[in-house]
Parts: C-alpha cells; sequence; structure tokens
C-alpha cells in the first residue's frame, strides 16, 4: 500500500496529520480481518496511474466495486475480465453518442484514461467484500477532499465530472473561476434511465475546454 512519491509530496501536510496514519492503520486491520477491495497493493492506483503535472480530468466516484476481483483502483473501472457493471456500460454509451462513435470497448479497464492524465478518484479508496460504502467510516474522506482542494489549489484548467449528487457535494469547494465543472446525474441504471446523464456530452465538452487551452485531449476511446 503505497502512493507514489511525486503525490506524497504535493500532499505532505496531509500525509503527515495524525488522522491519516490512524486511516492507514485502520485500513490494514481491516484487510487483516476482512476482504478487502481493491487490492492492498492497487490501493492508490488513481496517483500511481496519473501524476499530478500531467492531470487534466478529475472524475468522482463514491467507493470501489464490492465484488471479488472486479475493482483496481480507479473510480468506475474494472479488471479486464470483468463484466462491464451497468453504470459504466451506460458512461460508455454516451461517450459513444457525444463522440458520435460506434466503438464499444471490450474492456471495462479505464487505465488508459488514467495515463492520460484523468484522475479516477473514489471518496473511499476501500471497500468490505459485498458490502458498499462499508468503509465511509475510515475517514477517506478527509483525505480526498484534501486531494480535490489541492488540485484545485495547484493546479489550473483541470476539467472536473461530478457525476450525481454524491460528487457535486464533494466538489462544492473547486475554484470555478480557474477550471471547468461539469455537472449531471449519476450514470447508474436508475439515475440515467430517468433523463438525468445521457445527453450530458461532458467527453466533447471536456476535450474542447483542454483544446481550448492548449492542453492535450483525452482519447476517450
Amino acid at each position: 500500500m503505497f502512493i507514489n512519491a511525486a503525490w506524497q509530496t504535493v500532499l505532505s501536510d496531509e500525509i503527515e496529520k495524525s488522522y491519516f496514519q490512524d486511516l492507514i492503520d485502520a485500513v490494514d486491520l481491516e484487510y487483516q480481518n476482512s476482504t478487502c477491495f481493491p487490492p492492498k497493493d492497487l490501493i492508490f492506483s488513481a496517483f500511481n496511474n496519473c501524476s499530478l503535472g500531467n492531470l487534466k480530468v478529475v472524475i468522482i466516484g463514491q467507493d470501489p466495486y464490492h465484488g471479488d476481483g472486479e475493482a483496481n483502483g480507479l473510480c468506475f473501472s474494472v479488471n479486464d475480465a470483468v463484466k462491464i457493471p451497468p453504470s459504466l456500460r451506460n458512461i460508455f454509451r454516451e461517450m459513444n453518442t457525444d463522440l458520435e462513435s460506434i466503438f464499444f470497448p471490450a474492456t471495462g479497464n479505464l487505465e488508459s484514461w488514467a495515463k492520460q492524465g484523468v484522475l479516477l478518484l473514489n471518496a473511499s479508496l476501500t471497500v468490505r467484500k459485498d458490502s458498499p460504502n462499508s468503509h465511509k467510516h475510515l475517514k477517506w474522506n478527509l483525505f480526498t477532499d484534501a486531494v480535490i482542494q489541492k488540485i484545485s489549489e495547484e493546479k489550473e484548467n483541470v476539467v472536473f465530472m461530478l457525476w450525481g449528487s454524491f460528487a457535486q457535494k464533494k466538489g462544492a469547494k473547486i475554484d470555478r473561476n480557474k477550471h471547468l465543472v461539469l455537472e449531471s446525474g449519476h450514470p447508474s441504471p436508475m439515475s440515467a434511465n430517468q433523463g438525468k446523464w445521457f445527453g450530458n456530452k461532458h467527453f466533447s465538452q471536456a476535450n474542447e475546454y483542454l483544446k481550448k487551452h492548449n492542453l492535450e485531449m483525452i482519447d476517450w476511446l
């Protein structure tokens, strides 16, 4: 369980706080006593696959998938051999419509997005098997709130995608004078089928904004 040196430097003030060590100790205990996801070495995958220097887009999720072999440390993302979950399937559907594509990914692994500068950040970085939101009490939120605030302060022209009320509350303090904040309903079937997700065009809007600010666009496909 580690976070790379560059992010450690950026987040050093937070990592040195007593609550963070308490959090890591509590996570260790959970992994000793229960089956938890993602695997311990992937807990900080969102950071280890996306450097702050290269960061262009932030997508905020709630917590990892809680089934065997699903979670890989990136929000909304699953390992290669895993059936694409309903929310991610709706993300791909919107992406295809928005970008006028007929390509549907064969895998739900979003690591290629992360490598291009998309921080796929869950509010809680761990979860107990078959028990969604089970690690909410571990104070992950303090850490991930600090991450979002640090990005808002340290960077310029980042696109934040806030899907659903939870993510929107999580991103409430983002400086909208220097970043683009895109909001819509959540891609889960319940929200999407109520007309709150499809048609948001977040993928094309993000790329238009990045291009406008002379930043490399994301190859979502």
